[in-house]
């Protein structure tokens, strides 16, 4: 039940959805449409922005070695071609207080959100978004790349044609823009191509694209389709195609779909089914997704595979539960599944859960709560779960339980 030595193990967090009063982005823009359907804006968030410091120290004490969090685009280079030293140094002296505390910090570059103006100009879509990302990262890394110990170009990617212009529940919310999400899918190959090489180029750290992977699995001569879960599973074999000149790639998981010969079996069957049940049970979360841990084995043998044997990270992997004993039983069965696929000889890095605090979510009817730490909206206030300190004993030990958690 060990791990490797020097095994990372840490939470993470995206920038939008803790820092608070991103407000020239297109999320910000979409959440206060009068047809949105977000449950709710962003608002302080979790205020991280400025309480990063005392944030960055607890995960520390928890006994954890790395931390996962993003840059914000839209800080970074409020308008086009105008880029923000004080943001930047902002960003800077995040990377010092992980440092400072002994925490690598793992660099999202790109986590959803877009500048306004980008968004204006036609977003993942506009022909000039490779180009321009490209510039982004290169600025970005130009100013932070000798404090970044990893550093992620872009998350979950290979949703973002398909949420934007086919589902309608990200920016710009269009249902039925075929040509739009293709248009999408291939600029964001590019830019995370371009936008790497940037990266390597100015900082020489490891760098990759981190891909959300839910086990796909079909039962009884079932034949893969064209649900939108399926199509986004077509994508990421295009970006695993790019991942192989990669230094590492992210893998993301939470649960596994079941489709038979008559289609989705089990709970939560599609990302994009906002009619789900989202009463947790002792079978599904608060997502109302069906509750299995043993996904990210799936996801790991996929991703190892598929990119040609390149070093994995778990970039994110949790629940949202009201349940913390069951929040520890999800990652213990996890975090067993990854040293079996160690012990198959994969190269896995690290486990980083998903996510550090109970943040401002892309919450379509529900607030679900994946955090280690509670924290209240209206005070701030943080409160570590139980589960936080279970899995930096872990940390802490470089071992699991001798037996599952009960």
């Amino acid at each position: 039940m060990r791990f490797p030595d020097g095994f990372l193990f840490g939470a993470s967090i995206s920038a939008y959805q803790t820092e608070g009063n991103n407000t020239n982005t297109d999320w910000w823009w979409w959440e206060h449409l009068k047809s949105t359907p977000v449950r709710e804006p962003s608002g302080d968030a979790c205020d991280f922005y400025h309480r990063y410091r005392d944030d960055i120290a607890m995960l520390a004490g928890f006994g954890f070695n790395c931390f996962r969090f993003g840059i914000e685009w839209a800080r970074v280079e409020p308008a086009e071609g105008e880029f923000s030293r004080a943001e930047l140094a902002h960003y800077r002296r995040m990377l010092d207080a992980c440092q400072e505390r002994g925490v690598a910090p793992i660099l999202t570059f790109h986590h959803f959100t877009l500048p306004r103006w980008m968004h204006e100009k036609g977003g993942f879509t506009s022909d000039d978004f490779p180009a321009l990302f490209e510039r982004y990262c290169d600025r970005a890394a130009h100013a932070l790349g000798d404090r970044i110990a990893y550093a992620c170009t872009i998350n979950e990617p290979q949703g973002l044609g398909s949420s934007g212009w086919l589902l309608g529940i990200n920016p710009p919310g269009h249902t039925d823009d075929r040509e739009g999400a293709q248009r999408a899918v291939d600029n964001l190959l590019e830019a995370h191509r371009r936008g790497a090489a940037a990266i390597r180029a100015r900082s020489g750290v490891p760098t990759g694209v981190t891909l959300a992977l839910p086990d796909l699995q079909y039962e009884d001569g079932a034949e893969p389709g064209t649900r939108s879960l399926e199509l986004e599973s077509r994508v990421s074999d295009w970006f695993f195609e790019l991942a192989r000149e990669d230094d590492f790639i992210g893998v993301q998981t939470y649960t596994r779909f079941r489709i038979g010969p008559e289609g989705p079996r089990g709970p939560g069957h599609e990302w994009s089914d906002l009619s789900r049940e989202l009463t947790e049970t002792d079978e599904t979360t608060q997502m109302g997704y069906e509750y299995y841990p043993q996904a990210l084995g799936g996801a790991i043998r996929r991703a190892w595979k598929s990119a040609g044997g390149i070093p994995i990270l778990v970039t994110e992997n949790g629940i949202a539960t009201s349940f913390d004993e069951k929040r520890i039983r999800y990652m213990d069965t996890a975090m067993r599944e990854t040293l079996a696929c160690i012990a198959e000889g994969i190269d896995v890095r690290g486990y980083i859960y998903w996510s550090l605090l109970d943040n401002f979510e892309w919450s379509f009817g529900y607030r679900p709560t994946f955090g280690l730490i509670a924290v209240d909206r209206k005070t701030q206030a943080r409160r570590p779960r139980p589960s936080a300190y279970w899995l930096g004993e872990v940390a802490r030990s470089g071992a699991l339980p001798g037996r599952p958690a009960s």
